[in-house]
């Protein structure tokens, strides 16, 4: 895709090279722009002497690098089975009545761990509801909206999501020259700009989750039929004793890491004033390397406790394990910020904005933000049904409307586009084949109805979408309204 929107851009540069045309600047005065030729040989060098370094490696101040660093946290978190055994553990102690609300919650917060929530949590809720005599495709399907329709939903700040989502809305913003600024004018900080939102969505989400599968779900599935396989052991999920001392273990190693954060936060990193008189906040600014700690102390106090980690290479061996799995991400961005390069040198990226603006203005959205918020999010829910992958689709639209959205009108500031995003993206997840883990979904369901189809899944899953999709949507123009801050 980014391959061929590169030669596209590069063809368009050569047919519209030297095209003038002027908009609105930020101090309200008409600011010139030019399409660059880029097949000129200045500009073919200025493409090969920046495509490493400053087209990639460092595009957007290393955001590459720090989508990196986090993934390498929660490997090792992952990869010594802590989060896999704290989903367990939380799953076997609950209230059968209170069952739906854990499961869509556990499933919201399973994203930090990536495979975790699909691969463990919705087997062990289909586990769960088997147990006590109903039918397992309840639980499952809460599980899934959680895990799924309540991907962008967590509250742990600066996740994996965080830093994809909050440092790419960076480069898109920077790269055509809108302000990396809340509508108040105040600098955004990357991973944590939607944090209030996504931290209240969890609850918001947990309670409709839970009301959806209760009022919708389980009437109807109750009154289907079901089986358990003979070669099941509703036993496989539980907690083993050596899981359970290790849980411990990571508690030691909880205290500790709370400890060494708070000493970095009210030491080295605290916040100061600078020569300029701006107030810095250092722990707020390396957020990601944190929480990144934090899951590396926890992840190996438990890997060691189980014998899961017998060395430092083993450590090691998590996170390059965990770091193979990037490959897809280092070669879409690679394409990617190319493009995102060569869109903006060009000028082509803020001709597209200027043309997006100025049709959004004439329909007269630019007078009413809030249709302008809800378009976007149908646009990007509809997209979702056809285009699998968060990142894939944020690299996508995220530089096209960003400027375009904000030059329409300044409240739509790059923290609510993204939220808006956020929003969109999860809610149509588990009604789309084309997401990564459906047909991994659809064989869990089918080991208790066999006879189960995609079609049927998407069926059990569609109150769920479109209940996220219209309360989230709802909460979303709520904060906007009321100028609600999204984050810190």
């Amino acid at each position: 895709m980014f391959m061929f929107l590169y030669a596209l851009t590069a063809i368009i540069s050569v047919l519209m090279g030297g095209y003038t045309f002027s908009s609105v600047g930020a101090s309200g005065q008409p600011v010139e722009y030019a399409i660059n030729n880029m097949m000129t040989g200045e500009k073919i060098r200025w493409i090969f002497d920046n495509a490493i370094l400053q087209n990639w490696l460092a595009f957007g101040n290393g955001v590459l690098g720090v989508i990196l660093i986090s993934v390498l946290g929660v490997g090792v978190a992952e990869e010594s089975g802590m989060l896999a055994a704290l989903i367990k553990k939380a799953g076997s102690h609950i209230n059968e009545r209170f069952l739906p609300l854990l499961l869509v919650f556990l499933g919201i917060m399973s994203s930090v761990a990536s495979d975790a929530g699909y691969l463990i949590l919705i087997p062990l809720a289909g586990l769960l509801y088997a147990g006590t005599g109903k039918n397992p495709l309840i639980g499952m399907a809460a599980a899934f909206a959680g895990v799924s329709a309540g991907f962008s939903a967590n509250l742990i700040p600066a996740t994996p999501i965080d830093a994809i989502v909050g440092n790419n809305a960076m480069v898109f913003a920077e790269s055509q020259g809108v302000p990396f600024t809340t509508a108040a004018g105040e600098p955004l900080n990357a991973s944590t700009m939607n944090y209030f939102f996504i931290a209240a969505s969890v609850f918001l989400l947990c309670t409709v989750g839970a009301w959806v599968t209760q009022r919708f779900v389980a009437p109807k599935l109750e009154k289907q039929s079901y089986i358990i396989p003979e070669d099941m052991d509703l036993n496989d999920f539980t907690v083993k004793p050596e899981e359970h001392k290790a849980l411990k273990m990571a508690g030691l190693g909880l205290i500790i890491s709370a400890l060494a954060i708070a000493g970095l936060a009210m030491g080295p990193l605290a916040a100061y004033t600078n020569d300029a008189g701006r107030t810095v906040n250092p722990f707020v600014n390396n957020m990601i390397l944190v929480i990144a700690l934090f899951f590396i102390i926890t992840g190996v106090f438990y890997g060691v406790s189980i014998g899961k980690f017998k060395s430092v290479t083993c450590v090691v061996n998590a996170m390059v394990k965990q770091m193979n799995t990037m490959g897809y991400i280092l070669v879409l961005t690679f394409f990617c910020y190319a493009f995102l390069a060569l869109l903006g040198q060009s000028g082509l990226g803020t001709y597209v904005t200027y043309l997006g603006a100025n049709f959004l203005q004439a329909l007269g959205l630019d007078a009413v933000p809030v249709l302008l918020l809800i378009g976007f999010i149908i646009v990007t829910a509809i997209i979702n049904l056809l285009v699998g992958g968060l990142t894939s689709k944020w690299m996508l639209l995220g530089p096209i409307f960003i400027p375009m959205l904000y030059q329409v009108n300044p409240a739509m500031t790059p923290d609510l586009v993204s939220a808006a995003f956020r929003v969109a993206d999860s809610s149509t997840n588990i009604i789309t084949p084309m997401m990564t883990y459906a047909g991994v979904i659809l064989a869990f369901m089918r080991k208790y109805k066999p006879e189960m189809t995609i079609g049927d899944q998407i069926s059990i899953m569609l109150p769920y979408s479109v209940a996220f999709l219209t309360i989230w949507t709802t909460f979303l123009v709520i904060f906007f309204m009321f100028n609600i801050p999204m984050g810190f």
